[in-house]
């Protein structure tokens, strides 16, 4: 394990926003994490856990807490018949690619998420109307005592982008997920569709700071439709001209805030409240997030919580 004291959190977020840490801990295997959250427990230390920081704002303050990254370069994964098991350090892209070249189906809408396949448990992620809920077999959890438990779908009450877990203080170390087999050749030209499609309408990330799709779609107002495209609603109200200090609309999505060079946390965040009240005040519809803020915006102390990714 890595230990840096202190830590730029800018570092360690797509976003590439963020103060410092005390202490950040990176943590790569399923043993590093419970051995390392066990005795910060018992320490009594506060802490927070993040993956790949996908999925996250932290204040340009910083964080008054340690900080355990649980990230592995190296994809974690074995086979299981047609199950495969894979530590939640694991890249979600590097899974996606696994089960490509196993011949595996289930997981390649997973296609091109980033962030680790903890945080996509912790929060439902998916797309083309799939989610990785749908395929979860059952998971290893370190529950708020500390204690490692395995846990069956109905623990983690998943939902749309949601799961339980943003609620509790359970924290995934890994996850078997039941897949069917498919032709690879089959996956692999799907897998090269969705990266394509992707390209169209996705900024790079190194060049271009964000957090992929900022808000959720709308739950369909009737069960004939399908869920509404949240950047539909942020475009027709006139989202995509909105900048607040570094930060501003992506010109090809309207439900992505990219950071520019000068770009401030806080600049994030007060040009989301913006783009949540353009939606308001035009359709009367209130946007929820997908990505969390931590730390303290505007004064206002946004609660620090472990499960973070």
């Amino acid at each position: 394990m890595n230990i840096y004291s202190p830590a730029l959190l800018s570092a360690y977020t797509t976003f590439q926003l963020g103060g410092a840490c005390p202490t950040l801990i990176e943590c790569t295997t399923p043993d590093e994490l419970i051995q390392t959250i066990q005795k910060l427990r018992k320490e009594n230390t506060p802490f927070i856990l993040i993956g790949g920081g996908s999925n996250l704002v932290v204040s340009d303050q910083g964080l008054n807490l340690t900080v355990i990254r649980y990230v592995s370069s190296t994809p974690l994964i074995e086979r299981q018949g047609n199950d495969v098991k894979v530590s939640a350090s694991t890249i979600l892209d590097d899974l996606a690619i696994f089960c490509v070249d196993e011949g595996l189906e289930g997981l390649n809408y997973t296609t091109g998420i980033p962030g680790t396949v903890g945080g996509a448990v912790v929060g439902n992620a998916g797309a083309w109307g799939k989610q990785v809920g749908d395929v979860l077999k059952s998971a290893d959890i370190i529950d708020a005592q500390g204690k490692v438990k395995t846990v069956k779908p109905d623990y983690f009450g998943f939902s749309y982008r949601d799961s339980r877990l943003k609620e509790t203080n359970d924290i995934v170390v890994s996850i078997t997920f039941s897949l069917q087999p498919m032709d690879p050749t089959v996956l692999a030209l799907e897998r090269a569709e969705i990266l394509k499609k992707r390209a169209e309408k996705h900024p790079d990330m190194k060049t271009e700071p964000c957090a992929g799709s900022f808000f959720r779609n709308l739950e369909p107002t009737s069960k004939a439709e399908r869920r509404q495209a949240a950047g539909g609603f942020l475009e027709d109200a006139g989202a995509k001209d909105l900048k607040v200090g570094g930060a501003y609309v992506f010109s090809k999505h309207a439900n992505i805030i990219i950071k520019g060079p000068t770009g401030k946390s806080q600049d994030v965040y007060d040009l989301h409240l913006k783009m949540m009240a353009a939606v308001k005040e035009k359709f009367n519809l209130q946007l929820v997030r997908e990505v969390r803020f931590v730390g303290k915006f505007n004064n206002t102390l946004q609660q620090s919580q472990e499960g973070f990714w």
